[in-house]
């Protein structure tokens, strides 16, 4: 008989995670998921990732998506019903309540090497603080937000370009062949105790965190790496910093002098250090080659882009 598993997850990756399960020998019983959300200018009403994907493949599978877990006595008996042999969870958005741990082995994929970056954005904050490696634990879900013992850890090196959309793939993958490796040796696992003198902790993103300034150009660097996909890095003004390669650490500038103007693209100086710079975009407009926008903004070498 093949285990059943009952998963729990939001966005693409817990969709990769999941698709991995619907390959494998193991029973996929159910998906619980946060509801749908309004998106865009024009608020249309989107389901999560994961939602789509199971619509787009056609699964005949129950699809459940409670505003919330704790205290919600259908969704206990929703579980209970289904019977799982294992929960697998992989950045659902809620934290489980006991009810709900309490039914069956709580399996989560957390993507840090645990007890490093706990909490919602690990993958960000490794880039932000320029971590060589980082990776996935699968570890047991207990009431503390990722404080559960640790069952599986899996590497993964940390290139200097890396920037948040290939790390969210790369370790969407590893997760998801954790996943089964998991799953597979359980039964022979020594589950192992988080060293708690180690545990550090990652913040929600907001919008505001993509401000950066022009003082130290590996810092900014590093931001744009973990924060490319949103909300992006700009400027006080609002203008927005893209497609940046990181030229020199060290070098003493003007804040936001215009060191050199290529054909397409920009030298930025900063305080300290220097960026290459292919694309800017000014509030409310589009994206264009930072050389077109300087030049439209009739600035020349040695002037200021603050």
């Amino acid at each position: 008989m093949s285990k059943k598993i009952l998963f729990m997850g939001t966005p693409d990756y817990a969709t990769t995670i999941f698709e991995e399960l619907l390959n494998s020998s193991y029973e996929l019983i159910g998906l619980f998921t946060q509801p749908d959300k309004p998106v865009g200018r024009k608020q249309v009403l989107t389901p999560p990732h994961i939602k789509q994907f199971c619509i787009n493949k056609d699964l005949s599978l129950p699809i459940y998506q409670p505003e919330k877990l704790r205290g919600n006595t259908e969704a206990k008996e929703q579980i209970e019903a289904l019977n799982p042999d294992f929960i697998i969870v992989a950045a659902y958005g809620q934290i489980l309540p006991k009810e709900i741990l309490d039914i069956a082995p709580c399996i989560n994929l957390h993507a840090s090497l645990l007890p490093k970056y706990r909490g919602a954005s690990p993958i960000q904050e490794s880039l932000l603080n320029d971590d060589k490696f980082t990776g996935v634990t699968s570890m047991f879900m207990e009431e503390g937000l990722d404080s559960g013992d640790i069952l599986g850890l899996q590497y993964l090196k940390i290139t200097p370009t890396m920037e948040v959309a290939e790390a969210f793939a790369k370790l969407s993958d590893i997760a998801a062949k954790l996943t089964i490796t998991t799953l597979n040796d359980f039964d022979k696992i020594k589950p192992k105790k988080q060293n708690e003198a180690e545990v550090s902790f990652c913040k929600k993103i907001k919008k505001d965190d993509g401000l950066v300034s022009l003082q130290d150009a590996k810092a900014l660097f590093l931001k744009y790496k973990a924060y490319s996909y949103w909300p992006g890095v700009f400027l006080e003004s609002g203008l927005k910093l893209k497609d940046i390669e990181l030229i020199d650490e060290c070098s003493s500038n003007k804040e936001g002098e215009l060191l050199e103007i290529a054909k397409d693209y920009i030298i930025l100086g900063c305080v300290k250090g220097s960026l290459k710079i292919k694309t800017l975009q000014a509030p409310s407009k589009k994206a264009v080659n930072s050389a077109d926008y300087i030049r439209g903004q009739r600035l020349q070498e040695k002037d200021l882009l603050i």
